[in-house]
């Protein structure tokens, strides 16, 4: 409606037009008793992934009492929204003082005749078959020296790849060739890895074992209970200790 030469807003659209001016309370700043629990568990090594759903086992009715882990990470690392104290980022596992997006640009030397993970049997995506792993590497300073991280989907067992004399092609697939063959037939039947050039010699592991399968150029979450374990393992293995 137009009264005088100007617009007349409707009374619920006048509401939510003075709503939107009234700065928010985040929910971080509105919760001392909120503030003081998740700083204790980042204290003590918790992800905030691990903390967002822990407030949501302990406090199921109590939705003051509940954040997101995507709001701890922001007021931890966008400025103005520093609720949570600031050096409380040397308690993430990544170490970062500071979040910045990964590269987008693809660096490494690209694998051939691989098979896709498009093409991994159908039981693989509903964890319910046990012998279906995912592997990468966690690298050390200045890719000197790393290990070799395998993780059952079903079971979320772990083996761990020594690696003492490097992680070249060849010595990746001869650790990976000994772990997988103590396992027993039904426990090893496929392995899903990242496009590394650590997996240059992936024929001749398909021909020791099961075919491998390779996830999409940067997509790491299409192997994320691996991408989760090493980022628990980091907590141990920081960066500048493999």
């Amino acid at each position: 409606m137009e009264v005088a030469g100007r617009i007349e807003l409707s009374p619920p659209t006048r509401r939510a037009a003075e709503c939107a001016r009234q700065p928010k309370r985040r929910k971080l700043e509105g919760c001392p008793v909120l503030v003081s629990q998740v700083e204790e568990w980042l204290v003590e090594l918790w992800s905030p992934e691990q903390i967002a759903r822990r407030l949501r086992h302990e406090f199921p009715g109590d939705p003051m009492m509940q954040v997101s882990h995507e709001t701890i990470y922001k007021s931890l690392f966008v400025q103005g929204r520093g609720a949570l104290r600031r050096e409380l980022t040397a308690c993430l596992r990544s170490g970062r003082v500071v979040r910045r997006p990964r590269r987008s640009v693809e660096r490494r030397g690209k694998l051939t005749e691989i098979v896709m993970i498009s093409d991994r049997p159908a039981e693989v995506e509903d964890r319910a078959v046990p012998g279906h792993w995912e592997g990468d590497l966690i690298v050390g300073p200045k890719t000197r020296s790393a290990v070799g991280t395998l993780v059952e989907r079903s079971t979320r067992y772990v083996l761990l790849l020594h690696l003492p004399d490097g992680h070249t092609a060849d010595k990746v697939r001869i650790a990976m060739t000994n772990a997988i063959g103590r396992l027993p037939a039904e426990l090893a039947q496929s392995i899903t890895w990242d496009q590394g050039r650590e997996m240059a010699q992936h024929a001749t592991f398909t021909v020791d074992t099961d075919p491998g399968h390779f996830c999409d150029s940067r997509s790491p979450w299409q192997r994320g209970s691996n991408e989760n374990t090493n980022g628990l393992l980091r907590q141990f293995l920081p960066k500048g200790t493999t």
